[in-house]
């Protein structure tokens, strides 16, 4: 070992260090907008859940709400109708399989699961033909479902495909009852 080798740092090694410090600083201050603009806004956030109060429903009655910018239709069917989609056999629906996994995931169309277990009489789903993203008249068409103006498309009382050229049921947000009159979307 020479004279001048020692075990204590330098001024050139603090330089090194502080060199290296003050770079992974300011990289990280200049990525830092870049990554935080791939956060949703406050106005998405505040779209991602919504609560809708179906207290004034009566039944045979619709009302559309607004989630995510679509427009939710929210249907509180008559007995018939609920009897009426149960007695449609499956072989006869162009799409017995839901398909949108963002969604509803792959659940059969049957109409137990395009309704809330237990409040079957209560139909949510997204308000937009899948066809070509039109917006259904509903209690119309010849299911006296959903009908779509623009291509023909006929849904059933359960929003299933029955007769058009849409190739899938419309689609069945995410949705709890979180009281006997709420719906949270989302």
């Amino acid at each position: 070992m020479s004279v001048n080798d020692t075990a204590e740092p330098t001024r050139r090694d603090f330089l090194y260090i502080a060199t290296g410090a003050v770079a992974a600083v300011g990289t990280a201050a200049f990525l830092w907008p870049f990554i935080d603009q791939m956060n949703p806004d406050a106005a998405t956030l505040a779209l991602a859940e919504i609560d809708v109060d179906v207290s004034q429903v009566a039944e045979g009655q619709s009302i559309t709400a607004k989630w995510r910018g679509k427009p939710v239709f929210i249907r509180q069917r008559t007995a018939q109708e609920v009897e009426e989609a149960r007695t449609v056999d499956l072989g006869d629906l162009k799409d017995p399989i839901a398909r949108n996994a963002n969604l509803a995931g792959d659940a059969p169309a049957t109409d137990e699961n395009r309704a809330a277990e237990g409040r079957e009489q209560w139909l949510v789903m997204v308000g937009v033909c899948t066809h070509l993203g039109c917006i259904p008249l509903g209690q119309s068409g010849d299911y006296d479902g959903w009908f779509c103006p623009c291509h023909g498309s006929h849904y059933d009382t359960a929003g299933r495909i029955r007769q058009g050229p849409a190739p899938t049921n419309m689609d069945i947000p995410p949705f709890t009852f979180t009281s006997d009159t709420t719906v949270r979307i989302g």
